[in-house]
């Protein structure tokens, strides 16, 4: 697959490697998001060295790396390093001025020569002009506590400090070839923003073979995905797995989870804030609240393909492991809407919040629910205060399809429920309504504009 757009911090990289005085670059974020691939095209056409690190013993690892210096310094690898100082102080001044080390996968090499970090700050400090060092790993956990922890020897050193996110919907469209932005919502709520999950789809003719190959099938490659994921980050696995399989079946609040495991909700605070500091539960409460004014909160599974999977695989991985591939994929493809349903509001609110909508600028929208000034039971999909007016509120509806004659009667409809928001009493209201399969109807907004790249 061809790189994709990481123009933002590509620059920042290149930036950062013409820096005269040296640099020190951290680049992590969850596996599979490229973060090699962006780091290897910063360092096309430089005196560079990219090397990925593993688990083996410290010995071998600098033999490896001493191997892959050679390529840049000639005889470097002549000589054994009995530890790491030497080897890394021979690179500190025998590398050409502006000379890259890229040590990727460094949480590993830290699990195994824990004083790697200590030996770094030491050179780093030493400011030897232009040698330039990039850090990358997929352990948020550990990247963070060996840059942002006030006790780390690496604290307060990084010149760019980059957590990478997901792509946008727009390069999952261009990257597949896909035929419309109605297909790029239906990928985008198995595979996501990351790109590596698309190279492995880009293999199948259409979305549902690539399900049952990759993810379904025992043997496919995404099969396990999130206990990769999880064992990047988090030295005991089960409880959050618990955790992301209740809230993917449907248990959304913190006492039905807790009530599901038999556990007192405070026995949850640590394990449900990790996962939320990775991105793995996102927290949802009502729009023009906070946690600390209201307790109607919700969880949901950050990552598309967690959510699928834990919808899906998970449950039934006693059914895929006796062969019955073909009968659970015919399930997910009989429930797809009420999980496409979800996934498809979620990156309307992500397309107000970049982009805006109606021609406005908009503060990041949210849901809202809870009782109307008629005590009933009320939810909006979409609510968001205007930049510029926060009086001016825009209020949306968002229908996975929506008929000719259903349109008027659906913004009739939104816009009573809006009225009868006791958050909203008072507000300029600007109805829209969104729709995956839109009426032919202007005011039927469409997915069309998630795949614009303007910003």
């Amino acid at each position: 697959m061809p790189f994709l757009d990481r123009q933002p911090e590509l620059r920042r990289l290149l930036r950062a490697f013409d820096r005269p005085g040296g640099s020190l670059i951290a680049l992590y974020g969850r596996r599979r998001l490229g973060k090699s691939r962006l780091l290897r095209e910063a360092l096309a056409a430089r005196d560079a060295v990219y090397y990925v690190g593993d688990e083996r013993d410290g010995a071998l690892q600098r033999a490896s790396l001493a191997r892959e210096i050679a390529r840049l310094i000639d005889g470097f690898d002549g000589v054994v390093y009995p530890d790491w100082e030497p080897l890394l102080r021979r690179w500190w001044t025998s590398a050409p001025p502006g000379a890259v080390l890229a040590l990727d996968e460094f949480p590993w090499m830290v699990s195994t020569s824990p004083e790697l970090p200590g030996l770094l700050q030491k050179l780093v400090d030493e400011q030897e002009p232009g040698r330039h060092l990039a850090l990358c790993g997929s352990s948020q956990r550990m990247m963070l506590g060996l840059l942002l922890d006030g006790s780390a020897p690496l604290y307060g050193r990084a010149t760019e400090l980059l957590r990478l996110e997901p792509l946008p919907l727009a390069e999952l469209a261009t990257a597949l070839g896909l035929p419309d932005a109605r297909s790029a919502v239906e990928y985008a709520a198995v595979y996501g923003g990351v790109p590596r999950y698309w190279e492995l789809a880009a293999g199948f003719g259409d979305l549902w073979s690539g399900v049952a190959d990759l993810l379904l099938d025992p043997m496919g490659v995404l099969h396990r995905e999130p206990d990769r994921i999880l064992l990047d980050d988090l030295r005991e696995t089960a409880r959050a797995a618990s955790l992301l399989a209740l809230v993917g079946l449907g248990c959304h609040r913190m006492s039905e989870i807790a009530g599901r495991l038999g556990q007192p909700a405070t026995n949850l605070t640590r394990p449900v804030a990790r996962l939320l500091e990775l991105g793995l539960l996102k927290r949802d409460l009502p729009w023009g609240t906070s946690t600390k004014t209201t307790k109607r909160t919700l969880y949901r599974i950050g990552d598309p393909l967690l959510a699928f999977w834990f919808r899906y695989v998970e449950p039934n991985r006693s059914r895929l492991g006796a062969g019955r591939t073909a009968a659970v994929l015919e399930d997910v493809r009989s429930d797809w809407p009420r999980h496409l349903g979800p996934a498809w509001e979620v990156l309307v609110r992500e397309q107000v919040a970049r982009r805006g909508a109606l021609g406005e600028e908009w503060l990041p929208p949210a849901r809202w629910w809870g009782p109307g000034r008629d005590r009933r039971p009320l939810e909006l999909d979409l609510v968001a205060e205007s930049a510029r007016s926060p009086d001016r509120v825009l209020v949306g509806e968002v229908k996975l399809s929506l008929e000719p004659g259903e349109v008027e009667r659906e913004l009739a409809s939104l816009r009573r429920r809006a009225e009868a928001c006791p958050a909203l009493e008072g507000r300029e209201l600007v109805p829209a309504v969104w729709a995956l399969r839109p009426a032919d109807d202007p005011r039927v907004l469409g997915p069309e504009e998630l795949l614009s790249r303007s910003t």
